[in-house]
């Protein structure tokens, strides 16, 4: 049985010439769309060079499952042409994915990976052939060391890079989008146990990380179109009308507005139920899992999380500080340096970005 890491299994199988040292962009590609980022290097610290997106329809992506693969191909030959996209770091969906962690004995990379190897099976649900996985260190205890690792099913690998090598972008590396979006949201060295949740359009985020490493993920079936929809019947407005009514009006309650924010509550709690189960838990399991701390606050990011007052509804459940994230943490200080980005806008490129940091913090 041979299985392979993620970074081998790409310079293996899609290894770009080793003479071009090109600009490698962080290329997000998910259901809301593809977003692209490219940090710059100056004095001062980095700056967001170039950013972009190109959208796709409903049906292009379900599950993480690339189900359009023609249109993916063309929305990312036109980012290509319009940004000059040549390299990329790419990002695996986390549904797609199995996060797991381990104890094994030894001190080094290698050692742990092949220990993990022998037992795969019991990590990932997949003939272990078929798996290609990666790990990082959470702790070391003498000779033993506590491990986060990340498997997928070779297929989906294959079936993610063609979609790039068609279009005509090298992959320089490939992760998953867990370990990307903490690199962009936390700064890089932090300690602590945090809960990032991401609000796409189709899908809701959740993951708890601790040093920068992921340590529970899963995705849920809802995200911020569904709310859209909620407000669209109430008020009987186009899907356009219904965004600017939702970032308007959010959870705030006003004069005649109970009904409006019972229709949006109605589908919110649903999220929350299930923020709140997964929370809860989290914090069960100190007891029996390595390395083990309470969660110390949450992070909303994503498309739809600038909805107002959510952070406050969501306080009420978690009883932890509840904020909105930051995805220029490692970039230049504002003092140096305004993103010509919107904010709200800039919260649905965290995963772009954390894969363009890749170069800077592994």
């Amino acid at each position: 049985m041979h299985l392979s890491n993620l970074s081998r299994f790409v310079h293996t199988q899609f290894a770009p010439p080793k003479y071009l040292a090109m600009p490698t962009f962080g290329v997000d590609l998910s259901a809301g769309g593809v977003k692209v980022a490219l940090p710059t290097e100056h004095l001062h610290g980095l700056e967001l060079g170039v950013y972009g997106e190109g959208r796709l329809s409903v049906n292009a992506m379900s599950g993480g499952e690339l189900a359009d693969k023609a249109e993916i191909v063309t929305v990312l030959r036109d980012l290509k042409r319009k940004y000059h996209v040549e390299q990329a770091y790419v990002a695996l969906a986390e549904s797609r994915g199995y996060l797991f962690e381990a104890s094994v004995e030894g001190t080094t990379k290698e050692v742990w990976h092949a220990e993990v190897e022998k037992h795969i099976e019991e990590y990932v649900p997949l003939p272990p052939g078929d798996i290609v996985f990666d790990i990082a260190l959470l702790a070391q205890e003498g000779n033993t060391a506590h491990i986060v690792g990340i498997g997928y099913a070779r297929r989906v690998i294959e079936e993610t890079l063609s979609v790039f090598e068609e279009s005509g972008i090298r992959i320089a590396a490939v992760s998953s989008e867990t370990f990307a979006l903490p690199r962009a949201l936390l700064p890089f060295g932090d300690t602590s146990t945090v809960l990032i949740i991401d609000i796409g359009r189709t899908s809701t985020k959740l993951l708890v990380t601790s040093h920068g490493i992921p340590r529970l993920a899963t995705t849920l079936d809802i995200g911020g179109h569904a709310l859209t929809l909620a407000v669209q019947k109430y008020f009987g407005v186009t899907e356009d009308e219904a965004r600017r009514v939702k970032a308007e009006k959010g959870l705030v309650p006003g004069p005649g507005s109970e009904e409006y924010v019972a229709a949006m509550l109605s589908t919110l709690s649903v999220i929350r139920e299930e923020i709140v189960r997964r929370f809860d838990y989290w914090e069960s399991r100190k007891a029996a899992v390595a390395a083990h701390e309470s969660i110390s606050r949450v992070l909303l990011t994503g498309g739809n999380a600038t909805i107002r007052g959510l952070p406050e509804y969501l306080e009420t459940a978690l009883k932890v500080p509840v904020e909105l994230a930051n995805v220029f943490t490692n970039f230049a200080s504002p003092d140096d340096w305004l993103p010509t980005l919107e904010y709200s806008e800039s919260l649905g490129y965290g995963t772009a970005i954390g894969l363009s940091l890749r170069k800077y913090v592994v």
